[in-house]
This record gives structure tokens, C-alpha cells and sequence, in this order.
């Protein structure tokens, strides 16, 4: 026998010093470094070969990885993932272990348990907390939840004997394996076992079908059991985990952990289960202040790191599925790329969750007990401060308080209690805040906000909430009320308020935002008061205003590469857990879609944004939901016939010229460059695939209105064109040709999706089009003829000016231009360049076409008339206005149609 050579390291530890003496003839068994599941098979199988008794072979083997941990750890061979990893992998094998020994020994008395469709019933042991997490400390208990896929019988013994339920049968290997794992002998035990995370708790059955699970969930799941479960994971048996019990358990937790909305009541939830964790530690140190030093539960410690970063997963994780991460730390780096968390949060709360896990297990290896308290023992705590790299224990509480005051900061900050605009008349407290006094409220508020707010009094969904919503529906209610009183808002935004909360009272969760958000309660109000169409589209789209959370919505511009990677990352985590359907993409692009109109509406009515970089930002953005939609849609198509398309989009009207506004519709031509005889009938199924997926609404709303009208022959023309029939079309060869007014849709038309050979194609058509010699009065007369019908079509009633269709109005302006691109372009190149009315005006000028100052008057009236419908669209007003209001923009119209077309 080759003796263990003493490690200073387990000088300290009074449970490694145990195992040396008491194991010292098996410690060389274990190979040395850090074990992996082999190893620990390995040294298994060798102690069973010396103790045929499974139960004690396994607890040996707990011992003697405990030792080698102590030194490795304290040594610092093994970092924490390490640590954790291995111990995660041991509760997994023993588990694993146990599973077969128990099933065995129940399958010879009792039989197999077999569903009603006569199939194995399978068992998944699910891990729960740290397991769940491959988070487990040196000397955790495992948190366990047992549950099977269907009810049924055995088949009995070979005698025909013994046939009980699958209930009964599971019930009684929850015993077996809590026997073979948690209890404790002379040799001590393998892990403490915890089953109260099951449903019902203690009283529960100790296994449970997935149909009673899914059913529990549904009547009385709590929002504390959301936390629980969102680190749970099938860890045994192995055949369990890419089982259909498993698949079917996920898409029962997934739906009952993260909700389709932002989620804010679980603020409350999780204030309440932490003030209780601190009730009962408070209880325990009562007395005895050395408890009081609590690396887990105490302020600033492990727990409220935890609780910080569950919190944001439970309320975001339903629309951001990356975030649905079980480790802790990996998860904080995920908060960060979604936007969540600043980096500099992250990598502080993560260095000090890493550094009190080294110190709960240097705790814990002192005498293998489950606790979280410092010693006060000065031998001890210096032991702890040695190994973790500091000289004495008084560096150790100094580096610990460093630590926790950080994290308690950031904790407080997200959750330590009601917002300062709620304390007093807002607190919850009182008349104030109870639904049954509505009338009380209402004495305090004024004006048409009082009003509207009185007709709540008889409103049935008002009357149906429950207790807690209508309390904070009156304190949402006072704090609007106090803000409108001093001057800091709007009287219409506080009645918009009114009305954008009413249809919306049945989903608590935004009272709840709004509550536990004031700055958002306060954005929310000045983009209620902006206008009319931002009120609009935040009752269409009410998760969006989680949006106005973030400082830096106002100081950011829309970033096509990052909402693409955003949107391709949410993907990849949805196809990793089996999510990806059809529908859940939809919905994903829909919300992000949406969130970065809000941004850009949020940005617009701030008065951050020019006109003309608003529709900028929503041209780029229309044009990444083009890029991404295709894509995945080419992925998805079944007949597709290689691994990328050769598909093109040519934008047309707003969005070619990137002018695109809120809610406007896309006038897009579809072609394609790809010889293989299958090209067209796979490019007309991407195409219908890809106009479902943008026009379709879902309970999420549609994306896009599509126009294909500008396609070669118009609406009898095909879906979709070879690119080589386009360019004839357009270039007047063969049978069909263009007319002028699709030449004049040419002059602002780009193409916005598709390899840069074809897009270099469609730029060299364009210009040919575009540029060709034209019989110059002809042109004017096609023209001047297509402005009548435009004007016709849109009369301008009374003596009120319409800033797009009035005779000087930007109908003219967009003609005239057009026709000087048309007719001039042969002769003038730099016509040919999609760089917008306002840029071209100013060329036309600078190369003689129009006279000084024509051009440069035009563009700044067409700048300014566009600010005017802007203004107009956004508070859904008419776009007319007094003509004396606009005199200098329309006479600047007007000599520019003077300038181009003469007195036609």
C-alpha cells in the first residue's frame, strides 16, 4: 500500500484530516487530478469489489472526492467551475447509480410499469437549485423532483404478483434511492436529499405524472415555484434526458417559468420570499451574532445575487429565450448582450459570486456541514484567508465586504423595496390605496383626469381585479395624479393614460411595471401627451414600453448588424431547446420588430431624430426584417434546391427611396438569378412564404403591409421574375415593356436584398433605364398627364393647403424631379444616384439644370412640408393646413414646376 503523502492545504480542514485517517488505505484509487465521470465509475467499481454493499461503495466514493477536492481546491489546482462541475457530476452518477439498483430490485417484486399504450413509463429525476444549475457546493443537499410521463399498472412479478400503480411503484423507488443516496450511516452519506420543491410540498406525493404536474402549474403554481423551476433539469437516468418524458416536461415548465409578456408581478413575489429568507436568518442569529455572518442569505451575499439575476430572466426570458441560461454567471454575460445589465455590473457581481462560493466552500470543508456562516474561530479564518490568497482573516472581512456591498447595492436597486415616488399617499397603506375607495382617490385628482378616472367606479374589469392589482392601480392612479399637479405632465397625457390602461387591466403584470418602474411611469406619460399615433401603437404593442426603461434608448440610433445578431442568437436558443416552430419565429420577429419601431418613436417625439433620420432608422430596419425573414424562410422551405438562394428584393416608393414612415406599406419586386430548371417554382414558394410571414398576424401582431403592384405586367404579372425578364421588361425588350410611370417608380427604386453580383446587375439595369435618351417634350407631357391623375384623385377641398397634393406641394416637387432624373440623366450622371429628392434638387442646380435659387428653395420646402406631415401622421391629424402658414414652401413648389415644365 503506497502512502498518501500530507497536504498542507488539508491542515485546516478537519474533515479532510478525517477521511485521511479513517480511508487512507483506498486513497490511492482514485487516480489523481480532478475526477470525471469515469474516475468515479472506476473507483466505485474497485470499492464494490472490496464491499459488496452498493449504498456504502457510494458514500466511500463521496468521501474520498470530498478530499481530494479539499486539496485541489484549497490548493489551487481547481477553480470553481471545477468544483462545481465534478460535484454536479457525482450527485448525477450517484443518482444514476441508485436509479438502476432501486428499479432492479422493484422490477423483480413488482414488474415493469408500462403506460396504457403498453410502453416502458419512464421516470426523469429532475435536479432542482444548484444541480439543476451544475452548480452544487461541496456540501449541498440535492433538491429533487420525481416525475414520470404517464399513470398506469406493472406488469407484475413472474408469478403474475405484485402488480401495483406506476404511482405506487415510483413512490416506492423515491424511498429506495433516498435511502441508497441521503441517509446517513457509519460511513456518512452521499448527498442530503430535499423533496419539498415537489407540488404540494411535504405533502405531495413523492412522484408525480406529468399531467398532474401540468395541471398543478395551472391551478396553483406559485410565483416562487417559477424560480425554482427555472434551473430544473432532467439529470437521471441517462436514457431519461433526450427522452419524450423529458421533451414533454420542458414544454410544461418553459410556458409556466417564462411568460409570453413582461412579467413585473414577480417583483413582489420575490420581495416577499426575500424578506422571509431574511425574517428567518434575523430568527437565527437572534442571540447568537457569529451568525449573523452569512455568506448566502445575509445582506449582500450569494442569494441576492442569485435573486437579481433570476429576477431579470423570469420578467425577459419569455422574449428574450437567450436569457433561459440555468449557471449564474454565464447568465450575467447574457443579460449583458441583451441589453439588461452594463458590462461593468456584470463582471462585478460575477467576481463576487465566484469569491463567496470559494469561501462557502472553504466553510463547508472545515467540518463537512451545511452552512454559510463564517467561524469566528481566528485559527479557522485564517485557514480560509491562506487559501483563497489572503494573509489574515481581517484581509478576508475586509475583501468579503467589499464584495457584498456591491451586490447588495445592486440588489437594492433592483428590488429592495417600493420606489421613492410611491412612499406616502402612494405607499399602499391606507384609504388611499384600497379599490374599495375609489371615491377617496378621486378627491385628490382634478380636472378631466378626475373625470375619466370616475368612470372606473362601475367598470367591470376595474371591479374584477384582484385585491393587490387594484391597490396598485390606485397608486398609479395618485402618483399620476401628484405629477399632473405639480406641472410635470400633461393633462392629456394623463387621460391618454387612462385610456391606454383600461383594455389592458386584465393583464396585471403592466400595473405592475409601471409601479416598480417610475421613470418608465413618467416616459410612458410624455409619449401618451407627444401625440395621438404613439398612444396608438403603444396600445397595440403595450410589452414595447419596457423599452423606455434603458437611458440609452435616447442616445442610440438603430444598428441593422446588431439587431440581426439579436434576432439570429434569440433563434439559435430557441432551435437548442426544440422551440423553433414556425409560429414562436413569427412572434419573434414581430416583438423585435416592434421594439425598434417603439425606439425610433420614442427617439422621434424626444426630438432626438430629424425627419429624415427617422425614416432612415425604419428604412434600415425594414430592410434587416427583409434580410432576416428570407433567410429563415430559405432555410425553412422544403423544396429549396441549394444551401443559398440567388433571390433578389427591389424596393420601390418610400422604401427605395428611404423615406419610409411608421406604418407604411412595402412596394417590393421579387426576382431571381438562378439557371436550374426548379428555379422558378422554388423562388414562388419562397415568395408566398415569405409575404405569410411578414403579413400574417399573430397574437403578436403582423410586421408589414406588402405592394407587389411595380412587379413586370403588374398585378397579372408573376409573383416572381427571372432577373433576365425584369431587365427586358424594364428595358423595353421583347413583347412587354415598361410604361413611364415604372420609370418613374425606377428613379427611387434600390435593391435591398441579394448578392453583390446582382445587386451590381440591378444598378447597372437602373441606370440604363433610368439614363436613356428621352424625347424630352413627350416626357413632359407623359409626366405633367400622370400629375393630373395623381391631383384628380386626391381633391384638396376649401382654401386650406395640402402639404403633399396642393398645386407647389410635394407631389410636384417628387414630379419634377423625377422628370428632370428622366430627362436629363443621358447627359448628367450624377442624376442617376438614389441619394433622395433633397440631394438631387441640389444637384440638378449645381449642374446648370435649374436656376439659382430654384433648387436649393425647393429642397428646403421639401424639407420643411415633410416635417409638417410628419407632425401631422404622427397626431393623426389632416395634412392640410393654412396656406398663409406654408406661402414661402409653395412658392418655392411652384417655381420649381415652373422651372421643369413650363406652363404645362
Amino acid at each position: 500500500m503506497t502512502r498518501i503523502e500530507s497536504s498542507p492545504w488539508l491542515e485546516g480542514s478537519r474533515f479532510g484530516q478525517r477521511i485521511r485517517r479513517r480511508y487512507e488505505a483506498q486513497l490511492s484509487l482514485l487516480p489523481p487530478g480532478v475526477p470525471d465521470r469515469a474516475a468515479l465509475q472506476a473507483l466505485y467499481q474497485a470499492l464494490r469489489a472490496q464491499q459488496p454493499d452498493a449504498a456504502t461503495a457510494l458514500r466511500i466514493t463521496r468521501q474520498l472526492v470530498l478530499e481530494r477536492l479539499v486539496e485541489l481546491d484549497c490548493g489551487g489546482q481547481a477553480d470553481l467551475t471545477s468544483v462545481t462541475r465534478l460535484m454536479t457530476e457525482l450527485a448525477e452518477w450517484a443518482l444514476e447509480v441508485a436509479y438502476h439498483e432501486s428499479f432492479a430490485a422493484l422490477q423483480t417484486i413488482h414488474g415493469t410499469p408500462l403506460t396504457p399504450q403498453g410502453e416502458l413509463c419512464q421516470l426523469c429525476i429532475i435536479g432542482m437549485g444548484k444541480l439543476g444549475a451544475r452548480e452544487l457546493n461541496v456540501s449541498s443537499d440535492i433538491d429533487l423532483i420525481y416525475i414520470y410521463d404517464q399513470d398506469g399498472d406493472t406488469t407484475g412479478n413472474a408469478e403474475g404478483r405484485g402488480r401495483i400503480s406506476n404511482q405506487e411503484f415510483f413512490a416506492k423507488m423515491v424511498k429506495a434511492i433516498y435511502a441508497m443516496v441521503g441517509d446517513t450511516t457509519e460511513h456518512g452519506f452521499v448527498f442530503r436529499v430535499d423533496l419539498a420543491l415537489r407540488p404540494n410540498g411535504n405533502s405531495g406525493p413523492p412522484a408525480v405524472s406529468l399531467g398532474a404536474l401540468e395541471e398543478y402549474f395551472h391551478v396553483q403554481g406559485r410565483e416562487w415555484e417559477r424560480f425554482a423551476w427555472l434551473k430544473s433539469r432532467v439529470v437521471a437516468p441517462q436514457q431519461a434526458i433526450g427522452s419524450s418524458c423529458a421533451q414533454q416536461l420542458r414544454g410544461v415548465v418553459v410556458p409556466f417559468v417564462f411568460r409570453r409578456y413582461l412579467d413585473y408581478n414577480v417583483f413582489d413575489s420575490l420581495r416577499g420570499l426575500h424578506r422571509q429568507i431574511r425574517d428567518h436568518a434575523s430568527k437565527r442569529s437572534a442571540g447568537r451574532p457569529e451568525r449573523s455572518n452569512d455568506v448566502k442569505l445575509s445582506r449582500g451575499g450569494i442569494r441576492e445575487i442569485e435573486f437579481t439575476v433570476q429576477l431579470l430572466q423570469v420578467v425577459r426570458g419569455g422574449q428574450y429565450p437567450e436569457l433561459r441560461t440555468r449557471p449564474t454567471v454565464s447568465a450575467l454575460q447574457r443579460l449583458v448582450v441583451a441589453g439588461l445589465m452594463p458590462q461593468a455590473t456584470a463582471d462585478g457581481l460575477a467576481q463576487a459570486y465566484v469569491f463567496l462560493r470559494l469561501v462557502e466552500h472553504r466553510i463547508q470543508y472545515l467540518d463537512d456541514q451545511q452552512t454559510h456562516v463564517l467561524p469566528t474561530d481566528e485559527t479557522d479564518l485564517r485557514w480560509i484567508a491562506n487559501t483563497l490568497g489572503l494573509h489574515d482573516g481581517c484581509a478576508l472581512l475586509q475583501t468579503l465586504d467589499l464584495h457584498r456591498e456591491l451586490v447588495a447595492q445592486e440588489f437594492d436597486a433592483l428590488l429592495g423595496g417600493a420606489p421613492s415616488e410611491c412612499r406616502g399617499s402612494c405607499s399602499g397603506k391606507g384609504a388611499a390605496a384600497t379599490p374599495s375607495d375609489l371615491d377617496t382617490v378621486l378627491e385628490l385628482l382634478q380636472g378631466l383626469f378626475k373625470e375619466r378616472v370616475a368612470s372606473w367606479r362601475e367598470h367591470p374589469r376595474v371591479l374584477a381585479l384582484k385585491e393587490e392589482s387594484r391597490a396598485r392601480l390606485g397608486r398609479l392612479v395618485l402618483r399620476t395624479g401628484q405629477w399632473l399637479a405639480e406641472g410635470r405632465v400633461a393633462e392629456d397625457a394623463a387621460v391618454r393614460l387612462v385610456d391606454w390602461m383600461e383594455p389592458l387591466l386584465r393583464r396585471e403584470s403592466y400595473l405592475a411595471m409601471l409601479l416598480e418602474r417610475p421613470k418608465v411611469h413618467q416616459r410612458l406619460l410624455r409619449m401618451l401627451g407627444a401625440a395621438r399615433w404613439p398612444a396608438r401603437y403603444l396600445l397595440k404593442h403595450p410589452g414595447v414600453i419596457d423599452e423606455l426603461a434603458s437611458n440609452a434608448i435616447l442616445e442610440e440610433r438603430f444598428d441593422a448588424t446588431a439587431f440581426e445578431q439579436d434576432l439570429e442568437r434569440r433563434m439559435a436558443s430557441l432551435q437548442g431547446s426544440a422551440e423553433d416552430d414556425d409560429e414562436a419565429l413569427l412572434n419573434l420577429l414581430r416583438r423585435a420588430h416592434h421594439a425598434e419601431v417603439f425606439r425610433t418613436l420614442a427617439r422621434d417625439v424626444e426630438g432626438v431624430l430629424t425627419v429624415e433620420q427617422v425614416a432612415d432608422d425604419l428604412s434600415a430596419l425594414a430592410e434587416s426584417v427583409l434580410r432576416i425573414t428570407t433567410r429563415w424562410c430559405w432555410e425553412r422551405l422544403k423544396n429549396r434546391h441549394r444551401p443559398d438562394h440567388q433571390f433578389s428584393i427591389i424596393a420601390y416608393g418610400k422604401l427605395g427611396g428611404k423615406e419610409l414612415g411608421y406604418g407604411s406599406d412595402l412596394d417590393i419586386v421579387f426576382v431571381y438569378d438562378d439557371a436550374d430548371e426548379r428555379a422558378g417554382e422554388v423562388y414562388a414558394a419562397l415568395v408566398r412564404k415569405l409575404i405569410n410571414w411578414l403579413t400574417v398576424k399573430t397574437g403578436e401582431s403582423d410586421l408589414y403591409e406588402i405592394d407587389t403592384a411595380l412587379r413586370p405586367n403588374g398585378n397579372s404579372g408573376l409573383l416572381v421574375t427571372s432577373f433576365d425578364a425584369y431587365a427586358n421588361y424594364q428595358q423595353q425588350r421583347g413583347s412587354n415593356t415598361a410604361w413611364t410611370w415604372e420609370h418613374q417608380a425606377m428613379t427611387r427604386a434600390r435593391c435591398v436584398l441579394g448578392t453583390p453580383a446582382l445587386q451590381a446587375r440591378f444598378d447597372a439595369v437602373r441606370a440604363a433605364v433610368i439614363g436613356a435618351v428621352r424625347e424630352e417634350a413627350g416626357l413632359r407631357q407623359e409626366i405633367g398627364s400622370m400629375r393630373e391623375k395623381v391631383r384628380s384623385a386626391h381633391p384638396v377641398k376649401g382654401a386650406q393647403f395640402d402639404v403633399k397634393h396642393s398645386p407647389g406641394g410635394m407631389v410636384d416637387i417628387e414630379f419634377a424631379v423625377q422628370f428632370l432624373v428622366l430627362s436629363q440623366g443621358c447627359d448628367h450622371p450624377e442624376l442617376l444616384d438614389n441619394v433622395g429628392n433633397i440631394a438631387l434638387l441640389l444637384r440638378a442646380q449645381a449642374c446648370g439644370l435649374l436656376p439659382a435659387p430654384v433648387g436649393e428653395n425647393a429642397a428646403q420646402a421639401y424639407r420643411v412640408l415633410r416635417q409638417i406631415q410628419h407632425k401631422a401622421r404622427l397626431n393623426e391629424e389632416p395634412t392640410q393646413v393654412d396656406e398663409a402658414a406654408v406661402q414661402q414652401e409653395r412658392a418655392a413648389g411652384l417655381a420649381l414646376w415652373a422651372a421643369a415644365f413650363g406652363s404645362l
